[in-house]
């Protein structure tokens, strides 16, 4: 039975992370639509007004970053415009992990290893990187076509070795 459920499984885990990260990403991208509604929309503002040197003033960011957030879940969940969602998300969290670095004081209370909750919510998402890297290269690989097949090199038969080379011989 497990090795049933294993294998049905197996078809369709690239579908389920997809899935699962997308529902994520709609989740906490609509909860930034409304103000303080997000625990992590403090230092996710805060961190996009440095990063834009102060340029994106806060009732802009949030909804930006809420619209960013829903639609790379919407594009997960549904697979339409795989390619881009993905790529939007990747580039997401590239922000996202430069908070830790431009804002250590949100990010770290002993800095550099002990997260605060905030540093807590952005070092998680090294699980859906890992999770969206897993969709990317399914995904690329099923692009691909099938993978060939390395057939092994044919084994000796016994008896048949050649002798080890040691110094001072030469290669036959």
């Amino acid at each position: 039975m497990w090795t049933s459920f294993a294998a049905g499984y197996h078809r369709r885990s690239s579908a389920v992370l997809r899935i699962s990260v997308g529902i994520l990403f709609l989740w906490f991208g609509g909860l930034k639509f409304t103000p303080a509604m997000s625990p992590a929309e403090d230092i996710a503002v805060h961190a996009m007004s440095v990063m834009t040197f102060h340029a994106v003033p806060p009732d802009v960011s949030r909804p930006l970053l809420a619209t960013m957030e829903v639609a790379i879940g919407l594009g997960l969940v549904t697979g339409v415009l795989l390619r881009l969602a993905l790529a939007v998300f990747f580039v997401h969290m590239l922000g996202v992990f430069s908070t830790l670095v431009l804002l250590p004081d949100d990010a770290w209370s002993t800095v550099p290893l002990v997260p605060t909750m905030e540093g807590q919510y952005i070092i998680k998402n090294i699980v859906l990187i890992a999770a969206c890297l897993a969709v990317a290269t399914t995904s690329a690989a099923s692009a691909a076509g099938p993978v060939p097949t390395i057939t092994p090199a044919p084994t000796q038969e016994p008896g048949t070795e050649e002798a080890p080379l040691t110094a001072g011989t030469a290669a036959r």
